[in-house]
């Protein structure tokens, strides 16, 4: 096969699906794998666990990210072993364009994000459970770990997140000629769910549909990346407000 031909058809097949299905199990089963062993190795006492004994507990910080950092290794392996690799199948590296949409879509996103909070403190007057966890990570860390968690707000967790669900599952979706406003809130569905907040579900769907467009728009992830981060950017700046 000549550079830069497309595969056949059927090579995009692992056990008789699209290889972007079971990339996409096996970063939602890392996840969830790293996820139970730190809930083995530290029940409960998250507070109280310092592996590398230094103040602040910021490496606790960054072990709340753990989970979410693993979800882009399925992704990576499977464009690796059965597709054309990580840049020609997902676009991950952001062009121009994907920076104009991307931080278009973002800004939407947050809009977006902000209203529907609007709309469901009306039903709850208190507030409760609105408050973007993202913020409370770096309460007692030092000023480098809170530097250190808000790149991985902003690029890494994106990074993740955008290869799992707009890489490998929305490839694996557009296969089988899904109409793609379905494949947009599809993997909306599953961004808001993996989130695990369900107090937020609604703020994260219309997010994750937001971040979607900029995927359909330039049919690249580079695009949804740079969404993505757009939309953890204010959260991340918060990790230095009233610390």
């Amino acid at each position: 096969m000549d550079e830069g031909q497309e595969p056949p058809a059927r090579a995009a097949l692992v056990l008789g699906a699209h290889w972007g299905f079971l990339a996409f199990f096996g970063g939602l089963g890392g996840y969830y794998l790293v996820t139970i062993l730190l809930a083995i190795l530290m029940p409960g006492e998250f507070g109280g666990f310092d592996p590398t004994d230094l103040p602040d507990g910021g490496p606790l910080v960054l072990l709340a990210f753990l989970p979410t950092l693993v979800l882009g290794l399925g992704p990576a392996i499977g464009s690796w072993l059965w597709g054309r690799g990580l840049r020609a199948e997902f676009g991950v590296l952001p062009t121009l364009r994907d920076l104009k949409v991307g931080l278009a879509c973002g800004v939407v996103a947050l809009v977006a994000g902000y209203l529907a909070s609007l709309v469901l403190l009306s039903f709850d007057g208190d507030g409760r459970g609105q408050d973007d966890p993202v913020t409370e990570l770096g309460d007692g860390s030092a000023l480098g770990w809170r530097v250190l968690a808000a790149v991985i707000v902003v690029f890494a967790a994106p990074l993740g997140e955008e290869l799992l669900i707009r890489g490998a599952l929305w490839n694996a979706l557009a296969r089988y000629r899904i109409p793609e406003w379905t494949v947009v809130v599809l993997t909306a569905v599953v961004f808001a769910q993996l989130h695990g907040e369900p107090d937020r579900t609604v703020v994260l769907l219309v997010q994750g549909v937001a971040i979607g467009m900029a995927r359909s728009v330039t049919g690249r992830c580079g695009a949804s990346l740079v969404a993505h981060a757009a939309n953890n950017l204010p959260p991340a700046v918060l990790l230095f407000v009233g610390g």
